[in-house]
């Protein structure tokens, strides 16, 4: 018999505070484990990086994976945050200094090569000659990689063409998911052949694991709370996994690395140059209110409609974290007011829909909305506010102020009428929209994030 340990943790989003601490716990298993002759992996399962940081934002992720190299990974897979967030030739150079292989079975140029640093599998062999076959997949957000000129296969189809190549080489699958939980089950249930799912994306925790037949999936959270650790219990004889069983470690009950901590402070002082470069000079301050109109959410709006060259431009306040002060405006003040990997796009709406839109999200339950995900990173929706529609209010007998006479550009709203809106991509993912997400023209604008528009409405200021 052999024991294999596996580590690992998912979904950082470069909150870096929990990293060290993280850290420590490896450098501890990595010495037990060696005291007892029982040998250890550990992997990263994707959205290590997020541009929210600065120092993410400042090395394109590089830092993150400079990170990853003193971690001593064994592997890592891909989140949609590597994925869809940084351009073409940032991520086709993301891990030009990794000392770790790049796992993941979907992901091609649009030729149907591999991308040089990828690999759709890894075969470990253990002390005792067991042969441990690692293979991945990230979430199928085709069509944001087709805009950035990636390829995408249905993780699916790439799983089961791995499988069927995988399968006769080794006596172990362990599978990097950047799926979620429901795609995690499913695999679970159509692959028996996967003996362990490590998975990520959707945050889940499960603290010991959960099994759907002979399939053991996991997950640790979100930002470094936690490290998974699954034990193996593995008969070199038999060719076997005699027992399998999965933990979360509450980083918080660790101390730091202290070298991991020093790493980076000394990468933060190093990069966080790049974001001091001067993008305008303001003769007056722009000041936001999340509950109101205000002159920064409307030149954000403006900048929108302009930039998209759309009919109607639509932001939430609550996207500008703060007003901005009269005087040199650097790229970190423009990050620090606008850090989320949000993406411009339009939506061509009907005046029907447009006018349930705009309804809909002067609701006071809208507008003190706290929202999580979609790559939001503020607090709460706030005001809805736009360039290009002007209306009135009317008190009726409840007292509210409503919503009449709308006009779009100085014209009569015309219900049959399809307008192009400028907004955000985060409107066409949930459900807090149904006209936008459901909305059959759309078009995405990528790589540029919301911020990217907004650096260049000040350049022009």
């Amino acid at each position: 018999m052999e024991t294999l340990h596996i580590y690992h943790i998912n979904d950082l989003h470069s909150h870096f505070s929990n990293w060290p601490k993280a850290m420590k716990i490896i450098e501890d298993a990595r010495k037990k484990h060696a005291n007892s002759y029982e040998q250890m992996l550990f992997f990263d399962i994707g959205d290590h990086v997020d541009r929210v940081h600065p120092m993410s934002e400042a090395t394109l992720g590089k830092a993150n994976v400079q990170l990853l190299n003193e971690a001593q990974v064994d592997g890592v897979t891909i989140g949609n945050n590597e994925g869809i967030t940084l351009a073409f030739e940032d991520l086709d150079a993301l891990y030009e200094h990794a000392n770790f292989p790049v796992i993941v079975a979907n992901l091609f140029y649009t030729n149907d090569e591999r991308p040089h640093w990828a690999k759709p599998y890894k075969i470990i062999t253990t002390a005792n000659g067991m042969k441990i076959g690692v293979t991945a997949v990230t979430a199928f957000f085709h069509k944001f990689y087709e805009i950035l000129g990636w390829s995408l296969e249905d993780p699916f189809i790439a799983l089961q063409n791995v499988l069927f190549e995988l399968r006769k080489q080794v006596d172990v699958i362990i599978l990097l998911s950047h799926l979620g939980i429901h795609d995690d089950e499913k695999i679970a249930q159509a692959y028996p052949d996967v003996d362990v799912i490590l998975g990520a994306h959707t945050h889940h925790i499960l603290p010991e694991g959960k099994y759907i037949e002979d399939t053991l999936l996991c997950g640790a959270g979100k930002f470094g709370q936690y490290v998974g650790h699954v034990e193996l219990l593995l008969d070199y004889r038999t060719r076997s996994i005699v027992r399998k069983q999965a933990e979360l470690i509450d980083v918080q009950l660790a101390k730091e690395h202290k070298y991991t901590a020093q790493l980076l402070d000394s990468i933060a002082e190093k990069e966080m140059i790049h974001l001091n470069r001067k993008v305008a000079v303001l003769h007056e301050d722009l000041e936001v209110d999340w509950f109101d109109e205000s002159p920064f959410a409307l030149t954000l709006a403006s900048a929108l409609k302009d930039w998209c060259n759309s009919d109607i431009g639509m932001i939430n306040s609550g996207v500008l974290l703060e007003s901005l002060s009269a005087g040199v405006v650097t790229w970190a003040d423009v990050h620090k007011i606008c850090p989320h990997p949000i993406n411009p796009c339009t939506v061509d709406l009907r005046g029907d829909e447009l006018k349930e839109v705009i309804l809909h999200a002067n609701t006071k339950e809208v507008q003190e909305l706290e929202v999580k995900g979609f790559g939001f990173r503020g607090k709460v929706m706030g005001r809805m506010v736009y360039s290009g529609v002007e209306w009135k209010y009317e008190v009726l007998s409840d007292g509210k102020e409503h919503i009449r006479n709308i006009k779009i550009n100085g014209e009569p709203l015309n219900m049959d009428k399809c307008y192009k809106v400028a907004t955000i991509d985060m409107f066409t993912f949930g459900n807090l929209y149904p006209a936008i997400r459901h909305a059959t023209e759309k078009h995405f604008f990528m790589p540029e994030f919301l911020r990217d528009v907004l650096a260049w409405r000040l350049k022009r200021m």
